[in-house]
Order: structure tokens, then sequence, then C-alpha cells
């Protein structure tokens, strides 16, 4: 199955077919109100008001699978966003990213390209809690934690995988050269 097959539910239960994104660079982002990484929103909007007029779109899906950090309603987690980080980029239900519930896109996305491990300085801490995530959702943890983000080409193929410990410079340097 291809990205483009997948269908996602906006918070007010309307589906929206991935292939009306085809042909535009795609970063998919499982995400967290109340993670340490979700400063991120601030990199990620920025990111997004610069190239979305080549193309770019960022599409946010909640998650509350990690240490209970996103335990808002839908409504509640999409004003936080755009009160705090001023985010315009689409946002979708919440959602379950492992376990006999994921969205089967995140477990297509996750599959294609794997966890590789944690970089950076925060990757000790991340390696231990994520362990316990696994023992959680055993063969079926395809994420290990909020924010992984996922970069999707033009023609719809998975390009690369970023763990949250990935510096955003990074992140932008591969959306730029989708772009």
């Amino acid at each position: 199955m291809a990205v483009y097959d997948h269908v996602a539910v906006k918070p007010d239960g309307t589906e929206v077919s991935l292939s009306d994104y085809a042909g535009k660079v795609l970063l998919i982002v499982n995400t967290a109100t109340g993670c340490g990484f979700t400063p991120q929103y601030e990199e990620l909007e920025a990111m997004y008001a610069k190239y979305r007029e080549q193309g770019f779109e960022i599409l946010d899906f909640p998650c509350n699978q990690f240490a209970n950090q996103a335990p808002e309603s839908d409504e509640e987690i999409h004003q936080f966003c755009t009160l705090k980080f001023g985010t315009e980029f689409p946002q979708f239900k919440k959602g379950d990213v492992n376990g006999e519930n994921a969205n089967p896109l995140f477990v297509e996305l996750a599959t294609e390209k794997p966890f590789q491990g944690f970089d950076g300085l925060k990757a000790v801490v991340m390696n231990k809690v994520a362990k316990s995530v696994d023992k959680e959702f055993g063969e079926k943890a395809y994420i290990k934690w909020n924010f992984t983000k996922f970069l999707i080409a033009r023609d719809g193929t998975i390009v690369e995988r970023f763990e949250p410990t990935a510096k955003m410079s990074k992140v932008e340097e591969a959306v730029a050269a989708q772009l």
C-alpha cells in the first residue's frame, strides 16, 4: 500500500484522502502537547511557513500513547497548537501509532522505515524510555516516541525517518532537498 492510498480523519470526523496531497513533499508527524519535544511545533511551523508555497505540507497526528502526553480533546489540542505556536498546518484526529489500534498509515511508514536508534544528547535517556514502551506494545511498537517524523517525496515514496532527537536543522535540510 502506498502513502496516498491512506485516509486521514480530521477532528470533526471528515475523511481526507492522502492522495489529495499527491505531488507535494510531506512531513508526517505524531505529536503531543505535553512532551519535552513539544517546542518542535515552533520549528515545524517556521518550516511550513518557509516552504509551503513550494509544495510542502506537514500532516500532524496527535497521539497520547507516550506517557499520557496528549490527554486533551482534539479541539483542546488544536487550540493549544494554534495559540501557543501559531500552527497552520493540517492537524488530524488524535489516535494510536502503536498496538492493535495503530493508524495503518503509521504502521506502513514505520515498517518501510523502521527505528534505527536515537541520536544526540537525549539518546541515552530516550533509549531507556523507549524500552518501556516496547514492552507495552511488543512487536507492534512501530513508533518509539512523540515527534517521530517521516519525509515523503512528491511521488509518495518514503524518503527518510527522523526520530524526535534528530536536529530540526537536519530535518529542514532533507525537506529542502526534496523541494
